[in-house]
């Protein structure tokens, strides 16, 4: 295969490609992309002579039309070079806006209740021109993966972070507590159940926390879930309800329910919370200054949890 032939494959080649796998048809891909279906089907046909491979299974008829193993390898760089491209668009918007502009930041439900009101009060007092938008997902890697796209300029994530091209920083270690309700005998007298104790117990916890596949870790044997939710409220309404007692972070409980009771569990790792962003990407002041805001309120509650 002569090199010089890779030099004519462009974007639109790899995008036609990526529509073609989604959809399973060359007309439904012309219809997404907002081209004709012939040239979508030519498209295709230029890069399998390029790269010097067939990439779609063209069975005919009514069947859908699928990749073949050279084109799903190569679909898995056409992603990637697409998430550069939207990355750099990214970047030089934010290069232009200086001062103003927009701040995408992905969330999730605990920091939205604990940390973001306080930050946002702060940074929109000394930014005002900064429009930030906020995104929300249970899963913080669905929000690392919108970074590494271009689609968010930064996110809370918990550590590690998941691979990828990504810098962080260090907020908040939030240690794990066991939620009982409130007549529970658990944990009375002020001691803390022993680990083999907890992992008798049924449990009720978080869907999409990373950190909760690593506590297993510490109690070196399978946990029993009786119920998981990414909802918070729900977690501990069902504790009080006595469903399962819960084994969550302390800052995704009301410690103003009176229904329930919280048992420290020092013996477990805390979970880390962190700021993220691509670390090729281009962070304007706008940026920096959110995380710094984010460093200072994280400090605080920090240290009003230890006086606490």
């Amino acid at each position: 295969m002569e090199p010089d032939r890779w030099l004519g494959v462009e974007l639109r080649h790899f995008l036609a490609l990526e529509a073609v796998a989604r959809a399973g048809s060359f007309g439904k891909a012309a219809a997404a992309l907002g081209y004709s279906q012939s040239a979508v089907s030519q498209q295709i046909a230029t890069l399998e002579r390029l790269v010097g491979q067939q990439l779609v299974e063209r069975p005919g008829g009514p069947r859908p039309v699928s990749l073949t193993e050279a084109g799903r390898l190569l679909l898995t760089h056409a992603d990637a070079i697409a998430a550069r491209v939207a990355a750099a668009q990214a970047d030089l918007t934010a290069l232009g806006d200086g001062e103003a502009g927009t701040l995408h930041v992905g969330v999730f439900q605990s920091v939205g209740q604990r940390i973001l009101p306080e930050l946002m009060r702060r940074f929109v007092a000394t930014w005002p021109k900064v429009d930030v938008r906020l995104t929300e997902s249970a899963d913080d890697s669905e929000l690392l993966a919108l970074v590494e796209r271009g689609e968010l300029d930064l996110t809370f994530a918990d550590l590690p972070l998941t691979e990828g091209p990504f810098d962080s920083v260090e907020l908040l270690r939030d240690p794990y507590v066991l939620v009982v309700p409130a007549d529970s005998e658990l944990g009375r007298g002020g001691t803390s159940p022993a680990l083999r104790e907890v992992a008798s117990l049924g449990l009720i916890g978080h869907k999409h926390c990373r950190s909760v596949a690593r506590l297993e870790t510490a109690f070196r044997q399978p946990l029993r879930y009786v119920f998981q939710s990414d909802h918070n409220q729900t977690v501990q309404a069902l504790v009080a309800a006595g469903v399962g007692v819960a084994l969550v972070p302390r800052l995704t409980v009301d410690g103003d329910d009176r229904s329930t009771r919280l048992i420290e569990l020092p013996k477990l790792p805390p979970r880390v919370i962190a700021l993220g962003w691509h670390r090729d990407r281009y962070r304007g002041r706008a940026a920096q200054a959110f995380v710094e805001t984010a460093q200072t309120v994280c400090a605080e509650l920090e240290f009003e949890a230890a006086a606490a």
